[in-house]
């Protein structure tokens, strides 16, 4: 059986009614509201690699987890989380490329962070039931808003409006004790010009790793005014999230004997007794977004829109700093009060130096974004045109909250490091569809983006952290599509990306832009009851920024140029509707990825080590998803993901080695309709890794120099770290909609 499943790799996309719920939004409703995304997105025509999921297929398997969760049997996917059981940080990667290298939109605006470049889907707590389609672009994509796309761009369109009113509640629970509650409203069309709809939401989970909690708490409200010609929207959402830290990862002992051990909040006494974890270890982040939107149609095809974002973030990290351990076991000067700032003093006649406290590291910042485009279309022309602009500023700073012995005149509140940092951003971009007859359409986008990035002050590492830097960059696409007929699209395409170095990434080292040339080819076949999409991609890089394996204190990985490398792969997915009962929906990405003559020191000496496999980049990603309808309004599901071993660092050490996996889940959704004090009941059941795979999705590689072990050698020492992923474990909800 897992041969069978092994063969067949897939996606959430299942066919006709029999996978469809009834849709409450008309097609008109849904269309207009598609104007947010038309600049970002792109259809069956254009010449770009991409996979939909529509709010039905994301909806059958919400029941609390993140949404890149949820993205998994996509094509070239892999998906992983801290906590092991999807809720709380979770991340994705495409084609072995990580969320630095993503490009997220929400309705066209950025949502990747300005400065660290990242995604934190763990700060859009439960979105995923306020979505009403997603796009992922594979490959450089279509031009987009924010930083450029290095594996994939996700572009995300929030609920439409609804004529007709409904309340709805969501329950679910389940293993580790993970809770979800929601409820949503909507007015439905009111003087035929008016929706209004909402919705909260509280998740708690115990999460898989000890002490690997997460409590978020959510909010969404829209209003939109629509008529003919005119769409004015306004879209508030923002949440709460406290995170237990579970960023450390283990190492491959404790792997083998404690897969749920979490090492972080070490408490010592004075003699090195340990006494515990402490117990307020947590991430905590608010961060809350205001959107606009105004979409106005004139005579003749041509249509423009004004889009306008406010961001605001703010939260910490609390730590345990405990001085026994950091001078005898992480050899830190953390503890110490020279690190922070402080005379030493006499304590009871002894010279204090170093101290236990608990310490807050700050992050305060604002995101402001205005966005103009023009659309023009008719039969032959889709034609685009933009502007975008962007100002992001954010603090950074230190506070302790506690210590056991504080530098005279000195109190809780006390900041030890503050600095500042300014970036922004302008982009202009135009681009156009033009077919030329019924088989051939070629396709063309120029976008220019210029950025200034500027940082003052103290970093975390109490160093002078001070960066003025101005970047331009020329992304050039072009296509071309030969439509054979009706169901058979060929198409080539060619994109250049180029992206600006994360604030990380200069912590690190001295880091240069990276530049993507990708090619992509593929073919399309489309019938009623069967598909096939294939695409071959090379996608060559200029000091690609590649995970070196290793992570800094506060678990994000580490990046540096690589100078030349490339990726080469093919991508085939499919779906077949097999009679009444049964749909079945492969996909299989085969892929080489290659550092080319990549350099590294290796005791002591720096030796050139050829072409050596880029890290956390498997050669095979495949799955299946088989649905079964036994009966009206029943559908069972066995969704199955293979994940190939690969490299957690560059230099092809047998220790950085992840192995293959195999995970299987099982989804079951049972509509009950008009039922008399409800339109519609849906309970649904998944179970996770339903065959208890002991697995690991992600971990981190890490070299040093040992010059103390044999005087007058240098030997170069390497460890690994991972993060388990949860055993079989299960969820279960009900969605009652009046």
């Amino acid at each position: 059986m897992k041969t069978l499943l092994f063969a067949c790799a897939a996606t959430l996309t299942t066919f006709g009614a029999l996978a469809q719920q009834t849709p409450q939004d008309s097609t008109d409703v849904e269309k207009l509201d598609e104007v947010l995304v038309q600049s970002v997105r792109v259809d069956a025509d254009s010449p770009i690699t991409y996979s939909n999921l529509s709010k039905d297929e994301i909806n059958e398997r919400n029941l609390g987890q993140d949404l890149p969760i949820l993205l998994n049997y996509l094509p070239s996917v892999v998906t992983t989380s801290d906590a092991g059981a999807g809720v709380g940080y979770t991340g994705f990667r495409v084609r072995g490329t990580g969320n630095r290298g993503i490009n997220v939109t929400i309705n066209g605006i950025p949502y990747n962070d300005a400065e660290s470049l990242g995604t934190f889907f763990v700060n859009l707590q439960d979105f995923s039931s306020s979505i009403q389609s997603v796009q992922l672009q594979r490959g450089v994509g279509t031009s987009t808003n924010g930083a450029g796309a290095f594996g994939a761009s996700l572009n995300i369109l929030t609920d439409a409006a609804t004529l007709e009113a409904y309340a709805e509640v969501n329950a679910s629970g389940g293993s580790f004790d993970t809770r979800r509650a929601n409820v949503k409203f909507g007015t439905g069309l009111i003087n035929d010009h008016f929706t209004f709809s909402g919705r909260l939401s509280a998740i708690k989970s115990d999460g898989y790793v000890d002490r690997a909690s997460s409590d978020l708490k959510s909010y969404y409200l829209q209003g939109e005014y629509r008529n003919e010609k005119t769409l004015l929207k306004a879209v508030v959402f923002g949440g709460h999230e406290v995170t237990y830290q579970s960023w450390n990862g283990i190492d491959a002992q404790t792997l083998a004997t404690d897969r749920t051990y979490n090492p972080i909040g070490f408490q010592y006494d004075d003699d090195g007794n340990f006494e515990g974890f402490y117990d307020n270890q947590v991430d905590d982040y608010k961060q809350d977004h205001v959107q606009l939107h105004w979409n106005q149609k004139y005579g003749g095809g041509w249509s423009t829109q004004l889009s306008l974002n406010y961001t605001m973030g703010r939260g910490f990290f609390e730590e345990y700093v405990d001085s026994w351990y950091y001078a005898n076991v992480n050899f830190s000067s953390d503890a110490t009060f020279d690190f922070i700032g402080w005379e030493p003093y006499e304590v009871d006649g002894e010279l204090q130096t170093d101290t236990d406290l608990i310490r807050r590291r700050w992050l305060d910042n604002r995101y402001y974004v205005a966005n103009l485009t023009t659309n023009y279309k008719s039969n032959a022309i889709d034609f685009d045109a933009g502007v975008f602009g962007s100002m992001y500023s954010g603090d950074h700073y230190g506070e302790i909250t506690w210590a056991r012995y504080f530098a005279q005149d000195e109190e809780a509140g006390y900041r030890y490091y503050f600095g500042t940092a300014d970036k922004n951003e302008f982009t202009t971009f135009a681009k156009a569809t033009w077919r030329i007859n019924d088989m051939w359409s070629v396709f063309g986008d120029l976008q220019g983006r210029f950025i200034s990035y500027e940082t003052d002050g103290i970093n975390s590492d109490i160093d002078e952290f001070i960066i003025d830097e101005n970047y331009s960059f020329f992304n050039p696409k072009a296509g071309l599509t030969l439509t054979l007929n009706e169901e058979n699209k060929i198409y080539a395409s060619y994109a250049r990306a180029n992206r600006e170095p994360s604030r990380t990434d200069f912590e690190n080292g001295n880091p240069v832009p990276e530049t993507l040339n990708d090619f992509e080819l593929g073919y399309r076949f489309t019938k009623e009851r069967a598909r096939i999409f294939a695409n071959l991609y090379f996608m060559d890089y200029r000091d690609q920024l590649v995970l070196t394996g290793a992570i800094d204190d506060v678990g994000a990985p580490i990046r540096q140029n690589s100078g030349s490398s490339y990726r080469l792969g093919l991508e085939v997915e499919a779906g077949f509707q097999l009679g009444r009962k049964f749909a079945i929906t492969p996909n299989i990405a085969l892929s080489t990825n290659k550092n080319r003559d990549f350099f590294f020191q290796r005791d002591g000496e720096l030796q050139n080590l050829g072409n050596t496999n880029i890290s956390f980049s498997p050669e095979i990603i495949a799955g299946n998803r088989l649905d079964f309808f036994p009966v009206q309004n029943l559908r069972l599901s066995l969704l199955s993901k293979y994940v190939g071993e690969q490299f957690l660092g560059n230099i092809d050490a047998e220790s950085s080695k992840l192995d293959a996996y195999f995970i299987n889940d099982f989804n079951v959704q049972y509509d009950l309709k008009n039922i008399g004090f409800a339109k519609q009941i849906t309970l649904t059941a998944l179970v996770n890794n339903i065959f208890s795979e002991t697995y690991v999705s992600n971990g981190y590689f890490f070299t040093y120099d040992d010059d103390f072990s044999n005087p007058g050698t240098v030997t170069t020492i390497e460890g690994t770290g991972y993060y388990p992923q949860a055993k079989i474990n299960f969820l279960i909800g009900a969605t009652v909609r009046f």
